[in-house]
């Protein structure tokens, strides 16, 4: 079964239609038909945004290493450690902000820091390696 709809978005409005279907687990996404464009002057072209920190090169994991991985998409905002620095255990080792929260990314067992993968200002996405330890 299909229904019509006028959806009104913006100013604009659009005829939607829209299916109803009965199975489970399935869902359609709906059909939008948009309107005939309208000429509208030209918007500025917006301003050069600043160039994005670099990726430092991955470095090799050693054999045996514990790693902290980006548990999701974020930005690094602070590596607390330097290579060679011994840890702890729930030690935090680097702060990750993702979705506007400070996650603290804490060392998984006693060690020396073998490597940091990342730089502050980093974009990180999920299971990249961080910092591994040996």
């Amino acid at each position: 079964m299909t229904r019509n709809f006028n959806v009104t978005v913006n100013g604009e409005t659009y005829s939607v239609e829209v299916e109803e279907i009965k199975s489970e687990g399935s869902v359609a996404a709906p059909a939008v038909s948009r309107p005939a464009p309208v000429s509208k002057p030209a918007p500025k072209p917006a301003a050069p945004k600043a160039a994005a920190p670099k990726k430092a090169a991955p470095k090799p994991v050693a054999a045996g290493a514990s790693t902290i991985d980006a548990p999701m998409p974020g930005t690094v905002l602070d590596i607390k450690v330097k290579e060679g620095d011994s840890v702890k255990e729930g030690q935090v080792v680097v702060i990750l902000e993702a979705m506007k929260m400070e996650n603290e990314l804490m060392a998984p067992c006693d060690g020396v820091v073998a490597s940091i993968n990342v730089e502050k200002g980093a974009s990180v996405n999920p299971g990249e390696v961080l910092v591994s330890i040996n």
